[in-house]
């Protein structure tokens, strides 16, 4: 999916949409407490921003203009729809990405177009991350030079981690999950909620994306 043109993307949010509108809204709420019934819609928050479902139409829309949603968004929230188990439930138990079940074909990707560029876009910049944590949800932790937990969903909360860089030593980032992610998404789909992650606390911090970031 991630080597996909934004082409293709299109295509896998509208064939999600097709499956959403065949899926039971009553049993994806009992699934997943977060969702709400707003009028038309099931809404539900990413990253602090609230989005809407159409019930009949399935087209995602951000809530408060009622416009279609970013692709990025989109996928994430269809994934994460699709993929959550009935069973699904966090663990408090922290790992790296390459520890989730099924990720390690992934990982050497992952660090080089994820978490490189999370570490690129904030060298210099750990007081306007930490204000973007706190932006978006979140609050700062003392794992590291700037560390945050932000509610991706509701039920997916991610630990960004962050290590400025000095006149030796580039910045390094790591990004953990709750143990349950991959309960909750498919594992790709891991990605491209880091992915949102970073770019959200970049628009947050109101600085531009820096190295290689996988692009949607």
């Amino acid at each position: 999916m991630l080597n996909d043109t934004t082409n293709n993307y299109l295509k896998a949010c509208e064939a999600w949409r097709l499956k959403f509108m065949d899926m039971d809204k009553q049993q994806l709420m009992e699934k997943l407490p977060e969702i709400q019934l707003e009028a038309d819609y099931l809404t539900l928050k990413l990253f602090d921003q609230k989005f809407g479902i159409h019930r009949e139409t399935g087209k995602i829309v951000t809530y408060e203009d009622f416009q279609p949603a970013e692709i990025i968004s989109q996928l994430n929230i269809y994934t994460f729809l699709w993929f959550s188990s009935p069973q699904a439930s966090l663990k408090d138990k922290w790992v790296p990405f390459r520890e989730l079940s099924d990720a390690s074909p992934f990982t050497k990707a992952f660090e080089n177009h994820v978490l490189v560029p999370f570490a690129q876009t904030f060298s210099g910049q750990t007081e306007k991350l930490t204000q973007a944590y706190q932006a978006l949800g979140g609050t700062t932790l003392s794992l590291s030079d700037a560390g945050g937990l932000v509610n991706a969903f509701n039920c997916m909360p991610i630990k960004f981690l962050f290590w400025d860089g000095d006149d030796e030593f580039p910045a390094q980032a790591n990004i953990l999950y709750d143990e349950s992610a991959t309960d909750f998404i498919h594992v790709e789909s891991t990605v491209s909620i880091a992915i949102e992650g970073i770019l959200r606390l970049a628009e947050a911090a109101e600085i531009d994306i820096i190295g290689p970031l996988f692009k949607m």
